[in-house]
Formats: C-alpha cells, structure tokens, sequence
C-alpha cells in the first residue's frame, strides 16, 4: 500500500468535479497547492468553481460521455498545461433502485456512457500526451460495487466491474513509470449513495471528510501500484 507523501505541485485533471467527490477532492487538491483542471456537466456549477477557484485552475462545463466535448477539452488542456500529472476519471452516474428488468433503456444507456465511455474519452484523448512523457497516474473510479453486487443497480454494477478490467487492461499496456488504478473509494454519504440508501446514508463520512483521506492517498499513488486495484484507507 503506498503511504502519503508530501509532493511537488501536480497538474491533476479531475472529472465530475462539480458535486460530490469530485468536488470535495478539488477543494483539498487547491488547498495543497495543486492546479486542478476539471469538468461536470452543470453550467451553474462550474461558474461557481471558476469564483471559488481562480487561475490557474480551469474548470470548463463538459459531459465526458460525448467524444467531441473531451477531445475539445483535452487538446486545449494539454496546449495550455501540458499532460497532466494525474488523470482521476471520477464522473459517473447510477441508476435508480429497480430489479434489471425494470430499468429504462434510455437510463442504462446512461450509466454505461458515463461510466465506461466517459472513463475511456478522457483516456483516449489525455493519455497519449502522458505516455509520450513516460509519465503520469490514471486513476479510473470503481467501487465496492465493481468487485461485488447488489440488487436493483445492474446496471451501476456491470459499468464499474467494466472500469475494473479495462483499468487492469490499460496497465498492462502502459509504459514503465507510469500507472493506471482501478480505485475503489469506499462508502461515502453522498447523492448517489443516498439514492440507494435513502437515510442510512447519514450513517458514513461525507466527501469533505472522505477527501481529507482520500487526497492524500491518490497524491501517493505512482507506478508501482500500476494495474493493483485499491481502496481509500
């Protein structure tokens, strides 16, 4: 297990940055001093970011699911900031408690576009800049949920067991000195868990808390836990 470390000021790319996890964890990376540049699909949010959070940070409205909206993105990034140090594929959305059978069409399409297809946009088009660097940590969020089941999120469930493989497989493909991790955060009291917990929720650590953890531990992360799936201590 890597151990925290204070580390030199990182370019971290951050999705889904504007609720939840994402959010908690950008407040701490500034707070260390690091550039974060990240994205969430709400306009509303990522003007607040830009208030809260001045240059150099960079927050720009962006679904990660649409290829073009990414490769937009990425390319200017990458132009500006050069490849970031860390790459954290944090977005993703779950479905609401239902058996399988019973689930939208249109709302598992959603789940695997955000969760898997968003995951593998920001590979597609931010990794190249890093490899060529022989440098830089991939970070693909799991969760308990993508190393064991649960009914009524089928479709959460199959998109993050998805992350998993195709994290494991990215590893193997990387150059030496670099790292991608499956990263599972725990349980943590947020929208989304409390869309399936409803109040049981309020019984775990919110992001703030989680993120005082967990920023640390990602900052640790360097390439030989390259392919080794992880949870947040």
């Amino acid at each position: 297990m890597p151990r925290a470390a204070v580390t030199a000021p990182k370019i971290i790319v951050l999705t889904g940055v504007t609720r939840g996890l994402g959010r908690a964890m950008c407040d701490r990376f500034v707070e260390l001093g690091h550039t974060v540049l990240g994205c969430g699909r709400s306009v509303a949010d990522v003007t607040s970011l830009r208030k809260q959070h001045a240059k150099p940070h960079d927050f720009s409205p962006i679904d990660v699911s649409l290829e073009e909206q990414v490769s937009g993105w990425a390319n200017r990034l990458i132009a500006e900031f050069g490849p970031p140090d860390l790459l954290i594929n944090n977005a993703a959305l779950i479905n609401r408690n239902a058996p399988l059978w019973k689930v939208p069409p249109d709302e598992f399409r959603r789940v695997i576009e955000a969760n898997i297809i968003g995951t593998a946009n920001c590979i597609r088009y931010f990794v190249p800049a890093m490899v060529a660097k022989k440098k830089g940590v991939i970070v693909n969020f799991s969760s308990g949920w993508g190393r064991s089941t649960a009914p009524e999120v089928a479709p959460y469930c199959a998109s993050k067991w998805a992350v998993e493989g195709l994290t494991q497989s990215l590893a193997q493909e990387l150059p030496k000195g670099m790292a991608a991790v499956p990263l599972n955060p725990g349980i943590i009291n947020t929208d989304m868990l409390q869309s399936c917990f409803g109040r049981s929720a309020g019984s775990y650590p919110d992001a703030d808390e989680w993120s005082k953890r967990a920023v640390p531990f990602l900052l640790s992360l360097g390439a030989e836990q390259n392919g080794d799936p992880q949870d947040v201590p």
